[in-house]
């Protein structure tokens, strides 16, 4: 796609988008801060629309196949209607499940061994809810998904998917305007936050099938440890983990240490596009290997909870001090 194309391109997602806020605030679609949120004000719901409306675009341009178009519109539409009045577990976890297996029919994953397919599954369903749990302070679900989607564009083995990495990271760019920023005017929404982290989930499995290198999935390492810490951790204390929380450590950072949520966000996005970075060199040099990622994210593991232990001592230290 010639590059004036993609500024017609980005000045429509631009477009969609203000119409979509218009639809929000006239049919109230908001999102009330509550005692878990990490905003104060009400702010419009469901600016991750332009996410799915992407692939869609993505699909009539022919970048995308129809079951990966199929699937992301799957669970943002049910999603979407879970934004304005919410679901039971039964039709959210059905639109994943359905979706899920759109992607192992895309990527031809049904020809795989048997054992691999229920390990894929739960990772990848795991993955889409870990994910939406993300949208809690501004940009840092943008800037994360940029920098994936970045980074899964910088790889010879998706060169010829750029086309259709362009076309998600101008929705992203689209997004940031109105979300990275002191006051949002809009979040992702599940409709935005779930359909992105399919699409990711997705593009992560292809790319580890297509290059054979499993490294490769340090590439979702820095929110995949907060992630995975912080579910054990609320296991532990017998918590619903399925319940919105302020337990994540950017959570902490920016709540309770009073630190900026975009600056929280930008630390979150370079770091992991530092360990990305890190990835690739060693790739292209020859020198990566499962050895390597496995040290390496064992390492990266207990920086976090070195870091998560000192932020939480700080914060019991300021409430004894009250």
């Amino acid at each position: 796609m010639p590059y004036i194309q993609y500024l017609v391109l980005f000045v429509a997602l631009v477009a969609i988008e203000l119409f979509y806020f218009k639809i929000a605030d006239k049919y109230n679609i908001i999102d009330k801060p509550n005692s878990r949120s990490s905003h104060t004000s009400i702010t419009l719901r469901g600016g991750g629309v332009i996410f799915p409306i992407a692939i869609l675009i993505a699909f009539f341009l022919d970048y995308v196949s129809w079951e990966i178009s199929l699937a992301v519109v799957l669970v943002a539409l049910v999603s979407f209607i879970d934004d304005i009045k919410p679901l039971s577990q039964l039709p959210r976890f059905a639109s994943h499940v359905g979706a899920v297996l759109l992607v192992f029919y895309d990527l031809n994953l049904f020809s795989e061994v048997i054992w691999l397919l229920p390990i894929v599954f739960v990772l990848l369903i795991g993955w889409v809810n870990a994910f939406n749990f993300m949208d809690g302070i501004n940009g840092i679900t943008v800037l994360y998904s940029l920098v994936a989607i970045v980074s899964f564009a910088y790889l010879p083995v998706n060169a010829a998917n750029l086309p259709l990495l362009i076309t998600m990271g101008l929705s992203c760019i689209v997004f940031g305007i109105f979300n990275l920023r002191k006051k949002a005017k809009t979040f992702a929404g599940d409709v935005g936050s779930i359909s992105m982290a399919l699409f990711l989930g997705y593009f992560m499995i292809k790319t580890i099938i297509e290059s054979g290198q499993l490294a490769y999935i340090l590439f979702f390492s820095v929110y995949g440890i907060d992630a995975i810490i912080t579910i054990i951790n609320r296991l532990l204390k017998r918590e619903n983990i399925f319940q919105p929380h302020r337990s994540h450590l950017y959570q902490y950072l920016a709540n309770e240490m009073g630190y900026s949520h975009v600056a929280v966000s930008i630390i979150y996005a370079v770091l992991q596009l530092g360990v990305n970075a890190i990835i690739i060199y060693l790739d292209t040099n020859g020198s990566l290997s499962l050895y390597f990622a496995g040290g390496f994210l064992l390492l990266m593991t207990l920086v976090y909870l070195g870091v998560r232990a000192y932020i939480i001592r700080q914060l019991r230290f300021k409430k004894s001090m009250v």
